[in-house]
Formats: C-alpha cells, sequence, structure tokens
C-alpha cells in the first residue's frame, strides 16, 4: 500500500534540505513542512576526496533531526545525497553512521541522476512541461545543466562547479580581487563550453534557474526596484543584465561582510554568493541566455515524485494543467458551494471569449479570470461577513498555488477580492502597488465577473451559454436560458452588477435575454 505521506531530503555539499509532503489523490502531492540545514558537509577546490570527521558529526546531527520531523508526521524518509558525498573516498562512513546512528539510509546518486530528479522538481513548480526547457541547477559542490521536454530529458551534464567547491579554490580568503575573479570566470566558461552542441541541437525556449544561488540573485536584484519582496521568487524572472549586475555589485563588496550587507542577500550565503553568481553568470554568458526563471522547487521535491512514481508505478502525471490542480486544491479545501463557483467561472470565460475584441486582453488573463473565479468564494470558510475581503488574504497567503509566480497570484487573488462590494480603488494599498497595466486587467476581470455572478444570481445554473455583440457602440450580453426557465432574477442581477464593466470598457452594457 502506498503511503500517504512521503518526506525526502537532499543531502547536499552547502546545505540538507528537507520536505514533508502529503500524496495527493490525482497523483500530486501538497508539501506540509519545510527544514534547511546549512550543514557544509563537502569542502575543497578540486574533487572533494574525504569528508571530514567534523563535517560527519555535522551531517548525522542534521539528518536525525530531520527524521524526528519527518517521523512526527508518520513520513518514511527517502535522502539523497549528490557531488560532496559522491566524490568523497570515506563517504561510507558517512552513510553507515547516517544509517546507524540517524536511522537514514542514504543513496548517492549521478550528476545525471541527480539533473533528472531535479528536472521532475521543476516540473512541479512551473507550467514548462510543454516547452523546451534548459535548466540550471548550481549546488555547493556541482552544477547540472539539464535539456528536456514533455518530461524527457533530452541530454544532461554535471559540472565540478559548484559554489563552495569555487569559493575554497578561487576565493579561500573570502576575499574577491579582481585577478581571482576573471580567472573563475575564465575556469567556469572553459568547463560549460562543450555543452554548446547539445543546446544547438535541441534548442530552448525557456532557461529555468533552481537552487539556492539562482534565487539569491534574483532577490538581490529584486530588492534593486524597491517594490516590497515577493512572498515566493517560483516564477521571478531575472534578465541576463541583471545577473550581471548582481554579479558586479559582488565584486565590488571585496569582503563576507560588504556583501552580508547587500540588500536581498542572505547573510550566511556571504561567503560564498560570489562563486555561485559566477557560475549563473558563465552559464547566462555561453549559451546567450536573455533571460531566467527562478524555480522554487528542486532536487527534494524530485524526489518525491520519483518516489511516488515507484510506488504506484505508472506514468508521471503531465504537468501542463498544474495551475489549474493547485487551484481545484484550494477550492476543494474551503468553498462550501463548489459547483456554484465552477459555473460562474464557466460564464465569466465565456464572456471573456465573447468580449475579446473589446477588451482586448492577452490568453493569460483568461486563465487569472477563471481562476479567480473559482476562488472568489473561498472567503467563506473564514466568515461569510466581508468575505471577499477573507478570499484575498486565503489566497495570497496560500502555499497551495503552485505553478504560479507572486505577480500572478496577487492579480488573480484581487480579482477574487473586488467580485463584490466596492471596485478598485487607487486609496486601496494592495490594488495602487500594482503596475499600471495590472490594475487595468483587475478592473477588467473583476468587471466580467460580477456580470457572471449575477448571472447565477440563485445558484441553480439556469443560464447555460452566452453571447456579447456590439450594437451601436454598446455592448449586448445576450443570455440563453435552460429549457422552461425565467431569468428575470438573472437579468437584474447581472445589469445590477455591469457599473464597473461599463467603466473599464467606456461603453454602455446591456444584459438581455437570447432572441
Amino acid at each position: 500500500m502506498a503511503p500517504t505521506t512521503l518526506a525526502a531530503i537532499d543531502v547536499g555539499t552547502n546545505s540538507f534540505h528537507l520536505v514533508v509532503a502529503r500524496v495527493l489523490p490525482d497523483g500530486g502531492f501538497d508539501v506540509q513542512t519545510q527544514e534547511k540545514e546549512m550543514v557544509r558537509l563537502g569542502r575543497g577546490g578540486g574533487d572533494m576526496k574525504e569528508l571530514s570527521t567534523e563535517a560527519i558529526d555535522r551531517g548525522v546531527a542534521a539528518l536525525t533531526r530531520m527524521r524526528r520531523i519527518a517521523a512526527a508526521s508518520g513520513a518514511p524518509v527517502r535522502a539523497v545525497a549528490t557531488s560532496a558525498v559522491r566524490e568523497a573516498a570515506n563517504h561510507d562512513v558517512f552513510i553507515r553512521r547516517a544509517r546507524d546512528e540517524a536511522g537514514v539510509d542514504v543513496e548517492v546518486v549521478s550528476g545525471v541522476e541527480e539533473a533528472r530528479l531535479i528536472h521532475l522538481g521543476v516540473l512541479q513548480a512551473l507550467p514548462v512541461y510543454d516547452k523546451r526547457l534548459f535548466l540550471c541547477d548550481i549546488g555547493g559542490g556541482s552544477t547540472e545543466l539539464l535539456l528536456g521536454q514533455r518530461g524527457a530529458v533530452r541530454a544532461a551534464r554535471s559540472f565540478k562547479l559548484g559554489a563552495v567547491r569555487l569559493t575554497d579554490r578561487f576565493f579561500p580568503d573570502g576575499g574577491g580581487d579582481r585577478k581571482a575573479v576573471s580567472a573563475c570566470r575564465s575556469f567556469v566558461r572553459s568547463l560549460v563550453w562543450p555543452f554548446q552542441r547539445e543546446v544547438h541541437t535541441h534548442g530552448f525556449d525557456v532557461f529555468v534557474a533552481s537552487s539556492g544561488t539562482a534565487e539569491a540573485v534574483a532577490a538581490i536584484s529584486q530588492a534593486t526596484t524597491g517594490r516590497p519582496a515577493p512572498k515566493t521568487l517560483n516564477g521571478y524572472v531575472v534578465d541576463g543584465d541583471a545577473v550581471r549586475e548582481v554579479v558586479d555589485r559582488l565584486v565590488t563588496a571585496r569582503t563576507p561582510a560588504q556583501r552580508a550587507a547587500i540588500a536581498g542577500l542572505d547573510p550566511k550565503r556571504a561567503d560564498i554568493i560570489l562563486a555561485g553568481a559566477l557560475v549563473l553568470e558563465g552559464v547566462v554568458d555561453a549559451f546567450g541566455v536573455d533571460a531566467l526563471t527562478i524555480s522554487g522547487y528542486a532536487l527534494r521535491e524530485g524526489v518525491l515524485l520519483d518516489t511516488l512514481h515507484r510506488h504506484e508505478g505508472g506514468e508521471l502525471h503531465h504537468l501542463s494543467d498544474l495551475a489549474r490542480r493547485s487551484v481545484q486544491r484550494l477550492v476543494d479545501q474551503c468553498d462550501e458551494e463548489p459547483a456554484h463557483s465552477k459555473h460562474v467561472a464557466a460564464l465569466a470565460v465565456r464572456l471573456f471569449d465573447e468580449t475579446a475584441r473589446v477588451h482586448g486582453l492577452d490568453r493569460s488573463c483568461r486563465e487569472y479570470l477563471e481562476a479567480g473565479a473559482l476562488l472568489a468564494n473561498v472567503g467563506l470558510f473564514v466568515s461569510h461577513s466581508q468575505h471577499h475581503l477573507h478570499s484575498y488574504y486565503l489566497i495570497r497567503h496560500s502555499d497551495r498555488l503552485a505553478g504560479l509566480t507572486d505577480g500572478e497570484i496577487e492579480i488573480i487573488a484581487q480579482v477574487a477580492r473586488y467580485h463584490r462590494k466596492s471596485g478598485p480603488k487607487d486609496r486601496h494599498p494592495a490594488f495602487a502597488a500594482l503596475e499600471t497595466a495590472d490594475r487595468h486587467v483587475v478592473r477588467t476581470l473583476a468587471g466580467l465577473l460580477r456580470v457572471a455572478i449575477g448571472l447565477d444570481r440563485g445558484h441553480d445554473a439556469h443560464v447555460v451559454d452566452v453571447r456579447a455583440r456590439i450594437v451601436r457602440g454598446n455592448l449586448v450580453v445576450e443570455v440563453v436560458a435552460a429549457d422552461g426557465v425565467d431569468l428575470a432574477l438573472e437579468l437584474y442581477a447581472a445589469n445590477e452588477r455591469k457599473g464597473l464593466l461599463e467603466e473599464v470598457l467606456g461603453r454602455s452594457v446591456e444584459v438581455r435575454a437570447a432572441g
């Protein structure tokens, strides 16, 4: 019988990561607990030939704590070790002590297998299943590059280019003089250059970066914008020039103490961030990457999915509808009337399609509208009073919404927030914080949603379809009723709620019965 919870541990060169997740009926998982410990298991500027006794002690202690956390949830543990352990001549000592003292069996994986597992994790975090993916994961001891599409690995290589390894080799005193930086850049480029042939053969549509180094570079870049830090960096996009600007700042800060003061950087990473960022810059430059997307999931989440697949013995789930699945999970958890929300979402999307020539929004906005409509009533889980505000809070702070960027979650949350009561106002802080284009998207989608909600005023799905056309410059929405149904209530409610849509479109809107 397959377990209902699973735990995965990434035994990395720099840090150990634990994730405990509940297995879901749809083949995915719901993360319950995450833990991270900076262990610094591996050291050395070349091959990491031996694990020190002190490092093994730290590693075993960390595994002991993580195994206890997993045991509290009844989750069996699968631990996977990467470059530091696989390169060490005495790795058997660590593995034996981990088993005997911590109660954890540690698997040592190859660099290519590590890349494959990271790939699985990324597919859980981002909707890139159908795209030609170029993945870069920079760890403490190695960097994995992978090309994949539709879950298949087209090419993968592991390079000895980790943040800890290169720090020990080029910046052992923590400094970053120009000569050492130049030498590090040349070394990185020389090692990754042979992967050019695979990249030219397969090509790529999107470049994804995972790991602490990539997130640190993204966080530093984001901090320079002056905008509030996003709740999650998953899906955050950084262009190539921004990566180079971050590296220049790190080079200018000549000591770890100076780097620790840089906004957005976790001070615990200050001593190794320069080396890691130079690897990322080297990959970006070598392969002509214009922009990279951050994945919040990596090896440990990939291990979870791979373990789940082993238990089920089936094919991996198609992940292109990742965001839709995560939205549905929140609906299932919080919505008292999911059938009503589903019908309203269908009507809202139909309105979007029928009025596309008028509002001019792109296809991604259609998905935001559908998600906002499905989630508009999750706030009822908290209270009927002011439930639109509660819906905003639950959506904005949910950790269930995988496959969506922080900005997309904000738009969806605001569409849900403005499905009733006051329309969007510049005096509302969250709305005012949006970019001008996003404020227009929220106003338009909320206007469409309000009309759709009016068309199911009785929660009985009396409206089966809508059509829209322009008559003498005004928008006419024609409503198709189910057989034998009087739509007086629905037509009244929809016309009562059309004000915001009229404001956005700059024209009169009339909702009437078809025919």
